[in-house]
């Protein structure tokens, strides 16, 4: 079970959540739905190999011993994990879709994680880039905004740089001992010893991936209020930065830039579709000054099964019908109940199920499609 608002995770607790976190294909998701079919992490860890003996496909389930030493090896980093619905964990991000049940921090003791603002750009920027992001995100600072950003070359760089002696987040797409890129690791020390925080969803010793950047983006993202573009080119990771936001139902602030310079092309394309045009600092606290210090009435908690015990587990015919509902286009769940006649207790079963032996994909709006 999740720990009531402002409890703690015991220690045995927090050990079972990482070991359900980390086990194959548990994804936030999967886990929730886990923590809503059986009383706890430890039932759910125990259930795990009935749930998978159904489909046919092994699961590699985390060991006792592995998560321990991955505790270990973080308080030997000054991190910790933070569980959701413990006091730490941040306030914004429990509000996203697929919000971490658990995520890994260091320092931000004294931050603001409710006046946040991320900033994201180009890894190549231009001079003008560098010196408009530093200006945005010092005055930010100075106004009481805890500025976000993901360690990367370039604006996030000048982004943490700028805002080191009022406070900055860092969220990271590996683990807390695999900072990328390796030039940026001694500014990540300096952002703790100035009072900012690391931040991660990643295990320990886990090298960064090119899918695992849009992931860490979703957190820089769910982290702030509002993002800014400052320089981003027709197609980039900061884009899908702010196509997250707008997910999330965040602001999407974007900095205009010369029609002939490529890094340009994506924040002035965001201006056109809609996003709110930056010229400085101001522009973006009137946006979010009617919303400070956090927007609780636009946060909807995502989407939970309400799930009811099921007499019976669903049968191979049960299963049968939901994969010739399924396809590799997207559906709602509820148009898979009406097609396959099963009940929502069933369906949910079925899903958690295939979920778990990565037959299936989730998409925003709670939409699944089989994996191909």
């Amino acid at each position: 079970m999740a720990p009531l608002p402002g409890a703690m995770l015991t220690d045995a607790q927090r050990i079972a959540w990482l070991r359900l976190v980390r086990s194959d294909n548990v994804g936030p998701a999967t886990f929730r739905q886990l923590l809503n079919r059986f009383p706890s992490a430890e039932a759910a860890l125990e259930a795990l190999p009935g749930l998978l003996k159904r489909t046919g496909k092994p699961l590699r389930i985390t060991s006792q011993a592995a998560a321990e030493d991955e505790i270990a090896g973080l308080s030997r980093y000054g991190a910790r994990l933070v569980a959701s619905g413990e006091p730490d964990y941040p306030y914004l991000l429990k509000f996203i879709p697929a919000a971490p049940p658990l995520v890994t921090m260091a320092g931000g003791a004294n931050l603001d994680w409710q006046r946040t603002v991320g900033i994201v750009g180009a890894r190549n920027a231009s001079a003008a880039g560098i010196k408009m992001t530093r200006m945005l995100a010092g005055d930010l600072g100075e106004r009481g905004y805890t500025v976000v950003s993901g360690l990367a070359r370039g604006i996030d760089t000048a982004a943490h740089k700028a805002t080191l002696n009022t406070g900055t987040i860092a969220v990271l797409a590996g683990g807390f001992d695999k900072i990328y890129p390796d030039e940026n690791i001694p500014l990540a020390h300096d952002i703790l010893d100035n009072g900012g925080a690391l931040l991660t969803e990643m295990p320990l010793g886990w090298e960064p991936r090119a899918r695992d950047f849009p992931r860490r983006n979703r957190l820089v993202s769910g982290l702030s209020l509002g993002i800014v573009v400052v320089e981003a080119a027709k197609r980039s990771g900061s884009l899908i930065t702010a196509r997250l936001a707008l997910e999330q139902n965040r602001d999407v602030f974007a900095v205009p830039g010369s029609p002939l310079d490529p890094r340009a092309e994506g924040g002035n394309a965001l201006i056109q579709q809609g996003a709110r045009l930056v010229t400085c600092a101001e522009d973006i606290i009137e946006t979010l000054g009617s919303a400070d210090p956090a927007r609780n009435a636009l946060f909807d908690r995502d989407w939970e099964p309400d799930l009811i015990p099921e007499a019976h587990p669903p049968s191979d015919d049960d299963r049968s019908r939901l994969l010739a509902a399924l396809g590799p286009t997207p559906v709602e769940v509820d148009e898979l109940v009406r097609q396959s006649g099963l009940s929502a207790s069933a369906m949910q079963m079925l899903l958690l199920e295939l979920d778990l032996a990565g037959q299936i994909e989730w998409s925003s709006g709670q939409l699944v499609a089989l994996k191909y």
